[in-house]
């Protein structure tokens, strides 16, 4: 049953000229922004604008330029079903190569007149007046009919609560923010991390470090990435048939998706697992000591599984050295470790990670009464369906709560949203609505669903903590605890029923 629901305008926005006024506005022109864009072109709503802080679209492969950059998602699993490329270079491709296929994107599927860049999100509020968001920016203010922040989980790079950190006196950057103009040839390096990226970038800084020191907290499971370029008659063929293009995305697909067994917790796919990540540690580390540190002391697939061949043949080198303790102090240009030791260092970098839990959009969206996506995440996550907020009319979140997965592509899972956020947008035109909010029960309750479907898994389970988790509740808010495919058949359809709704009409009436 619909129902209608009436609040107070938030009292801390201020009014300011509107530059534009579109139906649909895209915050984040990552591959999930960029896909509900294309979407919008291709269906004719051409009502639509999609900002971004940065200059360009591609998000997370537009801004992570650090050296040795792969995608360890196949890339023909690692692209849009609706735009395939016959043409990748390789298996997993190299970074720029994936920016450069959203940038194609971008300009064949003429959205780039819709993009308004070097625009950061400075405030989006709810206006109950206006029924409509009313999105404040670096650049001016828009207004919208319906808000989909697509900013990622991703975004901005987390900084090691560590005494003395912000006062290296040597050069420092995050990975997700690499520093180009820094020398580093001969210079003493230390890496802060062994997560996806630490293990691409530790090879590549080996190769020009003096000295190179990589900080552990925690041993990963590793196994071999095999990658290799495909050949010239694999691209021509799948440029001449789109169907073999197909066959190869689907066999991918479900090679990725069997590996879901071991995030269950299934026993022999867990044993299987971990053989393969013990066979080739073994195989690539002589020295017992140094293998022991590298052996992890959880569960497989408690944290990310990782790819590389040429991570652990690094470590055996005599100028690197693994430190498996977590940073703990820094003064001057040394940086102290738990295990008591002091490495002098000229370059610091920080493959830390991000605060995925609290993505600092969060912040900046202000729904109801004025209250913030912030706090009302402040004990954790949640949203129906992963998109959609009681509280937060006519919003829809792409890539954030529970969207996430541990096994597969998250092209995958963000095109079921995608769908979802269409038939949303028709559903609403059809029946001139102006208002859509989630009841506050659906939300609950899903998120109670995801919850238990939780249980039993490794992320829970496996004797870790990882940044699946939200250490708030101990909730997996961040990623889907089931098959991809599941996701697909949850999220794709959207669910009226378990919406208030106000319609143009009584709008009318209602200020008549």
């Amino acid at each position: 049953m619909h129902q209608t629901t009436q609040n107070p305008a938030p009292a801390h926005r201020l009014d300011t000229e509107v530059m534009e006024d579109v139906d649909v506005l895209i915050s984040g022109a990552g591959l999930a922004g960029l896909g509900l864009a294309v979407h919008l072109a291709r269906s004719g709503k051409h009502s639509f604008l999609m900002i971004d802080r940065g200059h360009d679209v591609g998000g997370t492969w537009r801004d992570n330029t650090y050296p040795g950059i792969h995608c360890d998602v196949p890339s023909h699993l690692y692209s849009y079903s609706f735009r395939p490329n016959p043409h990748w270079s390789m298996v997993r491709a190299p970074g720029g190569e994936i920016y450069e296929y959203m940038r194609q994107t971008a300009q064949e599927e003429g959205v780039l007149p819709h993009c308004r860049f070097n625009t950061a999100l400075e405030d989006a509020s709810w206006s109950e007046d206006q029924q409509r968001w009313i999105i404040r920016t670096s650049q001016g203010v828009y207004r919208s009919r319906f808000f989909v922040p697509a900013m990622g989980l991703l975004v901005n790079g987390k900084t090691p609560n560590v005494p003395g950190i912000e006062d290296f006196q040597g050069e420092m950057f995050h990975s997700a923010a690499w520093r180009h103009d820094v020398p580093l040839q001969g210079k003493r390096i230390g890496v802060v991390g062994t997560g996806a990226s630490a293990i691409q970038i530790i090879p590549e800084m080996a190769k020009v470090a003096s000295e190179l020191v990589v900080f552990q907290r925690s041993a990963a499971y590793v196994l071999p990435r095999m990658n290799r370029p495909y050949t010239d008659a694999e691209k021509g063929l799948f440029a001449r048939d789109p169907d073999a293009l197909q066959e190869h995305r689907q066999a991918i697909y479900w090679q990725a998706e069997n590996t879901y067994a071991e995030k269950r917790g299934v026993a022999p796919a867990m044993e299987r697992a971990t053989a393969a990540a013990t066979q080739f540690r073994e195989s690539q580390i002589a020295d017992p000591e140094l293998r022991e540190k590298l052996t992890p002391d959880y569960a497989i697939g408690c944290k990310r599984v990782l790819f590389s061949d040429d991570y652990f043949a690094t470590l055996n080198q005599d100028h690197v050295l693994l430190e498996d303790s977590a940073v703990v102090g820094v003064e001057g240009n040394a940086v102290s470790a738990a295990s008591g030791a002091a490495y002098d260092l000229d370059v610091l970098i920080l493959a830390t990670g991000f605060d995925a839990y609290n993505p600092p959009y969060a912040r900046l969206i202000h729904g109801l009464n004025g209250t913030s996506l912030e706090d009302k995440w402040a004990d954790g996550l949640q949203a129906f369906q992963t998109m959609t907020v009681n509280g937060y009319p006519n919003m829809f979140i792409l890539s954030a709560p529970a969207a996430a997965t541990g096994h597969t592509s998250v092209f995958y899972t963000v095109e079921a949203q995608l769908d979802h956020v269409m038939e949303a947008l028709d559903w609403c035109q059809d029946r001139d609505v102006s208002r859509l909010e989630v009841q506050k029960a659906a939300e609950e309750e899903f998120g109670r669903e995801l919850h238990e479907l939780g249980r039993g898994t490794v992320w829970l389970d496996g004797g870790c903590s990882s940044w699946y988790l939200d250490p708030r509740n101990g909730r997996l808010t961040l990623v889907w605890p089931d098959f991809s495919y599941a996701f697909r058949e949850t999220m794709e359809r959207f669910q009226p029923d378990a919406y208030m709704v106000r319609f143009q009409e009584e709008l009318i009436t209602s200020t008549s």
